[in-house]
C-alpha cells in the first residue's frame, strides 16, 4: 500500500485535482508542476483530506486495489523521472558547495504575488473547515449533482496567536534539536561562504548558529524574540530582541532596532529554520536586502517539515501544506518578490545527509515503511545581492531604472518591468531637464499606482498604466502633492470629478480613445497643486475653452470625426493655454481662427503620428534590447566553450599544496 505521505506527494506533483470546488492555476518548471493560487482561492492541504478522498475514490471506482495502485505507482515513478532531471550546470556545480540542485536559470515565476493571505497565518489561528451537512449531500444527490454542497459558513472567533508570550514564555524551555547529521551539513555548506573577518546577521537566532567552529567573524548579531535562546549561543556578539512578523507591510520589518542598524552593514545574512514561522516573508527580505553589503549573501536553510514539531502552532498554513519540494521553490519566491532584481545568483542546495528521505521520490514504498530513524534533511536557498546604480547609465539606462525601483512597494514585478522599459525610452530622447526630473521622481511611482492599481485591468491595460505612470512622472513640474493625486482620481474616475474641471473635461472628450485621454491626463495632472495663480487661471482657461474651440473645429473641419475634434482641440489648448506665459486667451482664439483647414489637418496628422512613431519606436526599442541580450547570452556560452576546451586540452595545472606546476595525467 502507499502511505499517506507518497500519496500526499504524488498529488502534489501531478495534474491531480484535489477537489472540483477549487480552482487552480498552474505553473511549470522542468522539474516542478508548482500551483500557484488563483486570485481569491485557497490553496487546499494535500494531507487533511486523504482519507475522505480515498473512500470517494473506492466508492466510485469499486474494483480490485492492485487495478488502482498499479497505474499510480506507475505515473508516479514516471513523474519522479521528469524531476530528477538536472536543474543546475555542471559550470555552475563546480563553483559552489556540493548540493546545488537549483541553478540561477531554472527559476520561473509568475508576474504578480501569487500567494493568498491565508497561507501565512499560523496554526493556531486557522480555522477548521467544516465537515460537509449530510443532509446537504442528500439535496445535491437528489438535484442529480455528485459534489456536495459548500457548509455554510459560521463566524468563528479565532485566538490570535501572541508570538511574545509563545516564544518568551511558552516556548521558553524549548530547543529547535536539530539532527545532528543535518546540522553537520548546514555547518559545512556554510563553511563553503562564510570567511574569517566577515560580519554575520543571523535573522530567527537560537541556541546554535551552526557555524564552523574555527571560522573567527568580526561580527555576528542575533536577531530574535527569544532572548534566552540567543543567551545560550556563544557565537553572537550582539543580540536584539525583534519580532519579525511585525512589519510595515511592503517596506521592512517595523523595528527602530533593526533599523539602527543602518544599510549595507553585514557580509552575509542566515536565517536557519525560520522562514517557516514567517507570516509577512517579503518584508523580512527587504529588511535583509538592506542590512547586507553588495556582493552579500543571504542564506536560507530549512529542514523537512517534521523536523520540530513543538512549534508547529506558530507554523504557517503553506508549511504544512506543501511538501520539501515545493518548500525550495517558495523560498525562493521570497526572494524575487522582495526585491527582485536586486537578487541575483539565486540558487537551491540539497544537502540532506545521507540516508534522508528523498525529496525528489526515489525511495521505495519499502524504504518509507522500514526506515523510520532516517537522519531529516536539509536545504540551503540563497541569494547575492547587487548594487543598485547609484546614477543612470546612459548606455543601458533600463537596468538603472529598474535597480531604482527593486524595494519602491506597491508596483508589482510586471509593472515594474513595463515601467522600466518605458522610462529608458522617455529618458534617451528626453532633454536635460526632463532626464532630472524622470531619475528624481522614481520614488513618486508608488503614489500613482496606488490609483491605478484599483483600475480595471481590461479597460485600462498594464501597459497603458505603465505609460500614464511614466509620463507623469517624467513631467518637472510633478511632485506626488496631494493635489495633483486628487486630481489623478478624478480624471481616473476613482473619485468623485470636480463639476468645475474634471466633470466637463470628462463630458467633452468622451469620443477620444484610451489611450488620447491618457496622454490629456498626463498633460493636466502636474499643473495641479502648484501654488501659482498663473497656473491655476491656465487650468481655468483651459476648461472654459473647449467648447468654443471644438466648435471652431466643428466649422473649419466638418469632415472631422468627433473623436478628432476632441484630440486636436485639447492638443491645441494643452500646448497653448494650459503652460502659463505661452499664449493669453485673447492670443490663443486669434491665432485659432487663423488656421486654414489644410493646418489644422496637418497639426492632426503629426499628432497621430506621434503615436504611431512612438510605438514603433517602442518595438524597436525592445527588439534592439532583445537583440543585445542575445549577443551577450551567445558570448558567454562561447567564453564557456573556451573554458571547457581549454580544460580538456592543457597539459599543466597549479598543484595548491606543493606550490608548482605539475603535468596533467590524462585518463585512457
Amino acid at each position: 500500500a502507499i502511505t499517506d505521505q507518497d500519496h500526499q506527494e504524488y498529488k502534489a506533483t501531478s495534474k491531480y485535482q484535489t477537489n472540483a470546488m477549487v480552482k487552480y492555476s498552474y505553473y511549470f518548471t522542468p522539474q516542478l508542476l508548482f500551483a500557484f493560487l488563483a486570485p481569491g482561492c485557497a490553496f487546499t492541504s494535500t494531507g487533511r483530506n486523504v482519507g475522505q478522498r480515498r473512500n470517494e475514490y473506492a466508492t466510485l471506482h469499486a474494483v480490485s486495489p492492485t487495478f488502482i495502485i498499479s497505474p499510480i505507482i506507475k505515473k508516479f515513478r514516471e513523474e519522479q523521472a521528469k524531476k530528477n532531471a538536472p536543474l543546475a550546470t555542471d559550470d555552475e556545480k563546480s563553483a559552489e558547495a556540493p548540493g546545488l540542485r537549483i541553478g540561477k536559470d531554472a527559476w520561473k515565476w509568475p508576474p504578480v504575488w501569487p500567494f493568498a493571505d491565508d497561507l501565512f497565518i499560523p496554526q493556531k489561528e486557522e480555522v477548521a473547515t467544516p465537515a460537509p451537512n449530510p443532509m446537504a449531500t442528500v439535496m445535491q444527490q437528489q438535484m442529480g449533482g455528485t459534489n456536495v454542497l459548500p457548509p455554510t459558513p459560521e463566524k468563528v472567533e479565532v485566538e490570535k496567536l501572541d508570538v511574545k508570550k509563545y516564544w518568551q514564555e511558552e516556548m521558553v524551555n524549548e530547543s529547535t534539536n536539530l539532527d545532528p547529521l543535518a546540522a553537520a551539513k548546514l555547518t559545512e555548506h556554510y563553511s563553503f561562504y562564510i570567511k574569517d573577518g566577515m560580519s554575520v546577521l543571523e535573522l530567527g537566532a537560537a541556541e546554535d548558529s551552526y557555524l564552523p567552529e574555527n571560522v573567527q567573524l568580526s561580527r555576528h548579531t542575533g536577531v530574535s524574540l527569544s532572548g534566552a535562546a540567543m543567551d545560550q549561543n556563544p557565537k553572537l556578539t550582539e543580540k536584539l530582541i525583534v519580532d519579525l512578523n511585525d512589519v510595515k507591510e511592503e517596506e521592512g520589518v517595523n523595528s527602530p532596532e533593526l533599523y539602527g542598524l543602518g544599510g549595507e552593514q553585514f557580509d552575509v545574512v542566515i536565517m536557519a529554520n525560520t522562514f517557516d514561522f514567517l507570516t509577512s516573508p517579503r518584508e523580512v527580505y527587504k529588511s535583509a536586502w538592506r542590512l547586507l553589503k553588495p556582493g552579500g549573501v543571504m542564506m536560507v536553510s530549512f529542514s523537512g517539515p517534521d523536523a520540530y514539531n513543538q512549534f508547529e502552532a506558530a507554523q504557517t498554513k503553506w508549511w504544512r501544506t506543501f511538501n520539501s519540494d515545493q518548500h525550495m521553490w517558495v523560498a525562493g519566491s521570497f526572494f524575487q518578490f522582495s526585491a527582485g532584481g536586486g537578487w541575483t545568483g539565486l540558487k537551491g542546495f540539497d544537502i540532506s545527509p545521507e540516508g534522508a528521505k528523498s525529496v525528489t521520490g526515489g525511495d521505495s514504498i519499502l524504504d518509507n515503511l522500514t526506515k523510520k530513524d532516517r537522519p531529516k534533511n536539509m536545504f540551503v536557498v540563497q541569494a547575492t545581492k547587487v548594487a543598485i546604480d547609484e546614477a543612470i547609465d546612459d548606455s543601458d539606462p533600463e537596468k538603472s531604472f529598474s535597480s531604482k525601483m527593486w524595494l519602491i512597494p506597491t508596483l508589482e514585478s510586471r509593472d515594474k518591468e513595463l515601467v522600466a522599459a518605458r522610462l529608458s525610452r522617455v529618458y534617451v530622447t528626453s532633454s536635460a531637464e526632463r532626464r532630472h526630473a524622470i531619475s528624481t521622481h522614481i520614488d513618486l511611482l508608488p503614489k500613482i499606482y496606488e490609483s491605478l492599481i484599483k483600475m480595471d485591468q481590461f479597460a485600462f491595460p498594464f501597459g497603458l498604466q505603465a505609460q500614464l505612470a511614466v509620463n507623469v512622472v517624467s513631467d518637472p513640474d510633478y511632485n506626488g502633492n496631494d493635489e495633483q493625486i486628487t486630481a489623478l482620481r478624478m480624471g481616473l474616475g476613482l473619485k468623485k470629478p470636480s463639476e468645475d474641471f474634471w466633470a466637463p473635461v470628462g463630458k467633452l472628450t468622451a469620443k477620444m480613445d484610451a489611450e488620447d485621454k491618457v496622454n490629456l491626463l498626463t498633460y493636466i495632472v502636474p499643473r495641479f497643486g502648484s501654488g501659482n495663480l498663473a497656473q491655476d487661471e491656465a487650468l481655468e482657461a483651459f476648461v472654459s475653452g473647449m467648447t468654443p474651440t471644438f466648435e471652431v473645429l466643428r466649422t473649419k473641419c466638418p469632415d472631422f470625426s468627433e473623436a478628432d475634434v476632441q484630440l486636436l482641440g485639447t492638443e491645441l489648448l494643452a500646448a497653448e493655454v494650459l503652460i502659463p506665459g505661452r499664449s493669453t486667451r485673447e492670443e490663443y482664439a486669434s491665432w485659432l481662427g487663423s488656421l486654414t483647414l489644410s493646418e489644422l489637418e496637418e497639426i492632426l496628422a503629426k499628432r497621430k503620428a506621434f503615436k504611431t512613431d512612438a510605438n514603433a519606436a517602442m518595438v524597436k526599442f525592445q527588439e534592439e534590447r532583445q537583440a543585445e541580450e542575445d549577443r551577450k547570452k551567445a558570448e558567454l556560452e562561447a567564453y564557456k566553450e573556451q573554458l571547457k576546451k581549454a580544460a580538456e586540452e592543457r597539459t599543466m595545472v597549479f598543484d595548491e599544496e606543493t606550490g608548482k606546476m605539475v603535468e596533467v595525467v590524462k585518463k585512457k
